[in-house]
């Protein structure tokens, strides 16, 4: 049968793939933040509460969604942040300011609760530890390195077993800073100052453990003016001493500009491709094999430019601040932003989905209330189930439509993974409006016989969204149809859907 000049086809081959998919590629972030933590994850005297004081209710909600690095404590919080402060007895515990937000910090929840939350969310929970170079250095980062990891013996470790935690934490993944281009950081650095102190602390956190996996800053976003110019200056002076660089974005829709929203990951794809291209570039010069990997840790769609709901005064404890509520629109930008990830599974190999409860989150809490899943829940907790394995070469032949910011763009934006019982998902958002759009994919080579399910994410309302009176407003729902024969699948994705559909 010709194809519809509407439809969009690609091709599927097991010799053809990107790479395998890092399961840090689904990390989340929890910042003190808002209600990230208190009423977030932790509410002492809530009726879910445990004997911690955490949210059982939503720890059952961040296993549905598949969390696996979690990034800790901060964020822009992290560059005045005192790692003592969040140890020891809870009713010693200092009260701080906390500049970043201008929120007061009452540090009852600290290192120990953290880790408590990670083991009871389970083994797939890892920490990310993020370091304070902002008003502190060298001697305080090896400091809490020796706290958290080191067994016994020392006054640090001691101090930690002290504190009711015998076993170290075996922290292994860890953030030199938190966005250090940013003037809006609290010890904000050229990239001169922050490369030669960033280098230094890596080199002096490996005498500790050489094994650690270390994290260095890049640009805040794409836009900053020193961008690239900086990845190139910090990893001049730190390339043999770190493994993966950060990356940076947030996307909202902005002008009464719908089209161009829904094509956020045309500029997600080609901010990693230039930050590949910028550390490649630095080995060259450096006549080094060594290929330095990335790491998204802030990602997601946020309205920083729409008014506060929620007026909030400086110094108050925990305030409401952040808190967007998704549409059915945000989710499949959301989707996409997914796909843009798994696209480049083979150099990114950590991602952080900012942020975990409350804040710019897929889940919702009401204090002394219930939780509930944001619409963005969905993607996340469905590429997590079913994107890891190998992600396969996707080439998209598709219709395009026309956009203020990206010009032409793909209605279709599409990946797929390969399991390793050798089952296959696509995942595949249709960009389009108003029209369905008809998907052909050939497959080669990879032995697949049935549709076990398609699933979408749309609505006739884009602007549907979950909320504390409905919370259930917007799920997935299967899709009728969707037929695999003579070594094609066929299937139609409706208009403004994320599509998830799997292969056995």
């Amino acid at each position: 049968m010709p194809r519809s000049a509407r439809s969009a086809r690609f091709t599927l081959h097991p010799d053809f793939s990107v790479g395998p998919v890092d399961p840090r590629l689904f990390g989340s972030f929890v910042e003190h933040l808002g209600r990230c933590v208190y009423t977030g994850i932790h509410e002492p005297g809530h009726p879910a509460a445990d004997e911690d004081g955490l949210r059982t209710d939503v720890l059952e909600l961040v296993r549905e969604l598949g969390v696996t690095a979690v990034r800790y404590p901060g964020g822009n919080y992290v560059s005045g942040h005192r790692w003592e402060d969040g140890v020891g007895p809870v009713d010693e515990r200092p009260r701080r300011l906390d500049l970043a937000w201008r929120s007061t910090e009452t540090n009852r929840f600290g290192l120990s609760e953290f880790m408590a939350f990670l083991r009871k969310l389970g083994p797939q929970a890892q920490p990310m530890m993020a370091l304070n170079l902002g008003t502190r250095g060298v001697a305080e980062a090896m400091e809490l390195l020796e706290y958290a990891n080191h067994p016994a013996g020392t006054e640090l470790a001691e101090r930690r077993i002290a504190h009711g935690d015998k076993d170290p934490f075996g922290i292994g993944l860890w953030c030199l800073g938190n966005e250090m281009d940013g003037t809006w950081q609290i010890g904000h650095k050229t990239a001169e100052e922050y490369g030669r102190l960033a280098g230094e602390t890596a080199r002096a956190m490996r005498l500790i453990d050489p094994g650690l996996e270390l994290v260095v800053c890049g640009s805040s976003n794409r836009a900053m003016e020193t961008f690239a110019a900086w990845e190139a200056t910090v990893l001049a002076e730190t390339y043999d001493a770190v493994d993966h660089i950060s990356l940076h974005a947030y996307y909202e829709e902005t002008d009464d500009d719908r089209d161009s929203f829904l094509a956020s990951a045309v500029d997600m794809e080609a901010f990693i491709e230039a930050v590949v291209a910028t550390c490649d570039h630095v080995g060259a010069r450096l006549k080094t094999s060594k290929k330095i990997t990335l790491s998204f840790d802030e990602w997601n769609v946020w309205y920083q430019r729409r008014p506060h709901p929620h007026p909030v005064e400086d110094w108050q404890e925990a305030p409401r601040l952040l808190e967007d509520v998704y549409t059915v629109t945000d989710a499949v930008v959301f989707g996409s932003l997914l796909i843009a990830l798994l696209r480049h599974a083979d150099r990114v190999k950590v991602a952080c989905l900012a942020q975990l409860v409350n804040v710019i989150a897929p889940i919702m809490t009401e204090p002394g209330g219930p939780a509930w899943r944001q619409t963005t829940f969905f993607p996340f907790a469905q590429a997590s189930r079913y994107g890891r394995g190998e992600v396969l070469d996707v080439r998209v032949d598709a219709p395009a439509y026309e956009t203020r910011r990206f010009g032409e763009v793909p209605l279709l934006h599409a990946t797929a993974v390969r399991g390793e019982d050798g089952a296959v998902t696509v995942f595949a958002v249709n960009r389009g409006r108003s029209e369905a759009l008809p998907l052909d994919v050939t497959l080669h080579g990879l032995g697949l016989s049935r549709v076990v399910e398609h699933s979408a994410l749309a609505d006739a309302d884009p602007e549907a969204r979950n909320t504390l009176a409905e919370p259930e407003r917007v799920t997935p729902h299967a899709v009728d149809g969707t037929t695999l024969r003579d070594g094609s699948l066929h299937a139609v994705l409706e208009p403004l859907s994320w599509n998830v559909i799997r292969l056995a």
